[in-house]
């Protein structure tokens, strides 16, 4: 009965494609919305966490993300000034043992290339910008800037912070600024001698800043991204270029090492951070969110893209374990990922405070317990992130027979 089913998806991001790829995999009609001409990604590295890796190895996706990923030996952490190690944990292999999956970095371009590469060129309908969408308890409708309007089965938002999706199930209420811009930029490695930029994923923090590099391409490029707290800017945009300067001068005085990496990119880009609310449900009827549509978060505990994976396979396998009653599977999926997309979203708010602190004994507290968490007390993440990385989104979406037939 699955087979008759038709969902259609607004946005051809991580998430969404995510979610296409997990239908098609159950043989659910899925046609994927997209209002760009072409399936990219910008230029930048993204980091999935064990849970999310675990949710592509459920979609046979081993052998390609095991290509494209790069597994560092350590995770960092760094004095901002000095670049005196706070804490090292030590990662490869390790995760796989305590968590089911390695840590891998990756271009996000290629990831999104992966996931394209599962789906055949008919299920994509390219140059469709969504301008709203409308619900009822048997279709989801969505309408777009052509005049086109297309119903389904199911309607899925994935279109990302600023959802004409989620602004038509529940208002325009618009995205958090946070107060912080970040910059990027993508070096290769040989770019520098050897040992001078460290492989491993590396967290430098400083007052009311911190940097983040870590490799992509197999090991062979570093993608770094530096946030500081400013309200100078408030542009969104991630392609939205601008001079090295501006980075040199706002980190001027960090550990020498690392200002050699920011100096070093062709190009520069910069986005301002914004989050959302945690919404009390994502559906009516029969359209939902997913994604940064439902739960746009800040990038501090690298889950932003981990959580999207996580919703896509899950809106899946429910609306495959529930071909029978559609509405139903959306309140299950619902009941699934509210509350640890919730949980993400404020421990991605708390963990840039921590980050940022500007007290210079408010930063030695937090260094000491960074290092006894990991030293002493055994924390394999060394942030306290294990109830997101133990998380398998395949074992908790099976539904078995908690969910009577109608």
């Amino acid at each position: 009965m699955a087979q008759n089913l038709r969902v259609a998806i607004v946005g051809a991001g991580i998430g969404g494609l995510t979610a296409a790829v997990a239908l098609h995999r159950h043989g659910i009609d899925v046609k994927v919305y997209e209002q760009s001409q072409h399936i990219t990604e910008i230029g930048a590295g993204v980091s999935l966490s064990p849970n999310a890796i675990k949710a592509l190895r459920a979609l046979g996706l081993s052998a390609p993300i095991a290509e494209i990923g790069f597994e560092s030996d350590h995770q960092l952490v760094r004095s901002w000034n000095t670049g005196d190690i706070v804490s090292k944990v030590f990662r490869k292999g390790i995760y796989e043992k305590e968590f089911g999956a390695p840590y891998l970095s990756m271009h996000r371009a290629d990831l999104v290339d992966v996931l394209r590469r599962q789906l055949p060129e008919g299920v994509f309908r390219l140059g469709m910008q969504c301008v709203g969408a409308e619900a009822d308890e048997t279709k989801g409708r969505a309408y777009f800037a052509d005049g086109t309007v297309e119903e389904a089965d199911i309607l899925v938002g994935a279109d990302g912070i600023r959802s004409a999706v989620r602004r038509s199930l529940f208002g325009d209420e618009k995205p958090r600024f946070t107060g912080s811009v970040c910059w990027r930029g993508l070096v290769p490695l040989d770019a520098f001698p050897p040992g001078l930029i460290s492989t491993d994923l590396t967290l430098y923090m400083g007052p009311r800043s911190h940097v983040i590099h870590f490799m992509v391409r197999g090991g062979k490029v570093v993608n770094f991204v530096a946030h500081v707290e400013t309200n100078s800017w408030t542009g969104e945009s991630w392609t939205q270029e601008c001079d090295r300067a501006e980075v040199l001068q706002t980190f001027a005085g960090w550990h020498p090492p690392l200002l050699q990496l920011l100096s070093a990119s062709e190009r520069y880009y910069k986005w301002a951070l914004y989050d959302r609310e945690p919404l009390d449900r994502w559906t009516k009827g029969r359209v939902t969110l997913l994604g940064d549509s439902a739960h746009a978060m800040l990038p501090h505990i690298g889950q932003g893209a981990c959580m999207a994976i996580e919703d896509g396979y899950a809106l899946a396998e429910v609306v495959a374990q529930l071909p029978y009653n559609l509405n139903e599977a959306l309140r299950q999926y619902e009941r699934l990922r509210l509350p640890r997309t919730r949980r993400a979203v404020l421990e991605a708010r708390a963990r840039g405070k921590e980050m940022h602190l500007t007290s210079k004994w408010a930063q030695l507290r937090r260094n000491i317990r960074l290092a006894f968490q990991h030293q002493v007390a055994g924390d394999k993440t060394g942030l306290k992130l294990a109830e997101f990385y133990e998380y398998d989104v395949a074992s908790a979406s099976r539904l078995s027979d908690r969910v009577p037939r109608v």
